[in-house]
C-alpha cells in the first residue's frame, strides 16, 4: 500500500519576499529554516484509517452479481462481514459443484448467522463465459441462490486483479485454486481453508471469527 503526502505551495508576492530578505539577517533565516525543520521532522506522520487501508488493499473495483447488480468489491461486498470466499466457474464438472454443495451444508448448519454477519462469496476465475445469467443458473441448479450468497464475475482485468489480491490467481481457467479464504472484515482477521475440510470444520472457523465481532 502506498503512502500519499499532501503538499501545499504557498506562492508570496515578490515585493514580501525582498522584504524579509532585507530586514532578516542571513544567520536568522538559517535558525528559523532548521527550527523549523527540526518541528516538521518531530511531527509524527498521520497514517491511513483502518478501514481506508483495507478498501484500499482489496479495492472498490466494480463487479456484477448473479443478479445482474454492479457491486463494489469491498464497500458492498465485505464491508463489516464475515465472509467466506472461494473460487470457480460455471462450466466445472467436477471441483466447483462438490465444493457448492460442501458450502450448502455448512450454510444450513449455520442458521440465524447466515446473511448476518456470515456471507459466502463465490468468484468466477472465468468472467469472459460466465456472464451474471451463467451465474444465476449455476447458483438455481445448485441451490445456492440465497440472498447471503453472493456469485461475482465482471471485467476480466478487475476479476484477476481482485484474485490476485486474495494470492489465488491462475492464468489458467481449470487450475483454478480450490482454496477458500475466511475473515472477519472488521477485525481484518483472515484464514485459510483447505478444500477438503469437511462442514463442521469450515462451520467451526466460521463461528469462531464471527465471535470476534
Amino acid at each position: 500500500m502506498t503512502s500519499h503526502k499532501t503538499v501545499f505551495f504557498f506562492v508570496l508576492p515578490v515585493v514580501s519576499i525582498m522584504a524579509v530578505a532585507l530586514i532578516v539577517p542571513a544567520a536568522a533565516q538559517q535558525q528559523t529554516a532548521t527550527a523549523e525543520k527540526e518541528q516538521h521532522a518531530a511531527k509524527p506522520q498521520r497514517s491511513l484509517p483502518d478501514e481506508q487501508k483495507t478498501r484500499q488493499y482489496f479495492t472498490d473495483l466494480p463487479l456484477l452479481t448473479q443478479e445482474g447488480k454492479s457491486v463494489r468489491f469491498y464497500t458492498d461486498v465485505l464491508k463489516d462481514r464475515v465472509v467466506l470466499i472461494n473460487f470457480m466457474y460455471t462450466n466445472c464438472k467436477d471441483a466447483c459443484p462438490l465444493m457448492t454443495q460442501m458450502l450448502i451444508q455448512v450454510r444450513d448448519r449455520l442458521g440465524e448467522m447466515f446473511d448476518n454477519p456470515v456471507r459466502f462469496v463465490s468468484i468466477s476465475t472465468d468472467p469472459e463465459r460466465d456472464t451474471p445469467q451463467a451465474l444465476a443458473k449455476f447458483a438455481k441448479q445448485q441451490k445456492a441462490d440465497d440472498p447471503g450468497w453472493v456469485f461475482l464475475t465482471g471485467e476480466k482485468k478487475n476479476i484477476d486483479f481482485i484474485v490476485k489480491r486474495l494470492g489465488q490467481y491462475s492464468p489458467n481457467v481449470e487450475a483454478h485454486s480450490t482454496m477458500m479464504l475466511a475473515g472477519n472484515v472488521r477485525t481484518r482477521h483472515w484464514i485459510k481453508i483447505m478444500p477438503m475440510t469437511p462442514a463442521p470444520g469450515i462451520l467451526a472457523k466460521l463461528q469462531t471469527l464471527a465471535s470476534e465481532s
